[in-house]
């Protein structure tokens, strides 16, 4: 019933109803990722007449964060390429670093040494500052 309630009422949880009606009536299969995200463009690449373009969407697997989209499919997904990295040898550059999640709000964000969240203790002024008074 909790999967039901959360197909129907939130998003971030993974596909709706809506999207998944959507993505069976007008969409076609492209790829899928290593994570597990599956890629969808219209079926035959119709163009949508709204966009100008056809429409190309993925639904995650698991919860819905946009940094878990390869660097491969942000490109097709985003129109940069025509062609999906399924249709292709696509070799990844030798400056593209592997995915890790976004850690912002869990305990495992970066905290640089002087926030007030660090661990420890924050390190006195070094003497370059001068605190305002009122009235001085």
């Amino acid at each position: 019933m909790k999967l039901f309630l959360l197909r129907i009422f939130t998003w971030w949880s993974g596909f709706t109803f809506g999207t998944q009606l959507w993505t069976w009536r007008f969409g076609e299969l492209v790829g899928t990722d290593e994570t597990g995200n599956r890629y969808f463009r219209t079926k035959g690449g119709k163009i949508d007449p709204t966009l100008g373009f056809e429409r190309r969407w993925v639904l995650y697997n698991g919860y819905a964060e946009a940094t878990r989209v390869p660097p491969a499919w942000h490109g097709w997904l985003h129109h940069i390429v025509d062609v999906p990295p399924t249709e292709e040898t696509y070799q990844p550059r030798e400056w593209e670093k592997p995915h890790h999640p976004n850690l912002t709000g869990t305990p495992y964000a970066y905290r640089p040494s002087g926030s007030t969240l660090a661990a420890g203790r924050r390190p006195k002024a070094t003497g370059d500052y001068q605190a305002w008074t009122p009235g001085s």
